[in-house]
């Protein structure tokens, strides 16, 4: 899974990319630590969803960007726009419903 910090990564993601998911997340942050190996397992699984993950304490343009006010936080972009933006912890059974719905 890739990790991003700066905007012009960002950029080429989306770009490059249809089906995105962002993780926004920090060291630090316990129920990121909890999502982090579901993220890891729906980036194998889904071939065709780029999953990614920014640390808003290394990446803080990207955080202000996308104005993250709370993490972790997961974004889905789907043709370069936002589809969905969701805070906190989500079990994989979610993320996969909306992948599967959104995607």
């Amino acid at each position: 899974m890739q990790h991003i910090t700066t905007k012009e990564e960002f950029e080429t993601l989306i770009s490059q990319n249809n089906n995105v998911i962002i993780d926004f997340y920090a060291t630090w942050c316990g129920p990121c630590k909890m999502i982090a190996p579901i993220m890891e397992d729906v980036s194998k699984e889904f071939s065709d969803v780029k999953v990614v993950k920014v640390d808003v304490d290394e990446a803080s343009e990207l955080a202000s960007m996308f104005n993250i006010t709370s993490i972790p936080t997961i974004i889905y972009i789907k043709n370069q726009k936002m589809a969905l933006r969701e805070l906190g912890f989500k079990p994989k059974a979610a993320i996969i419903e909306n992948i599967k719905t959104i995607f």
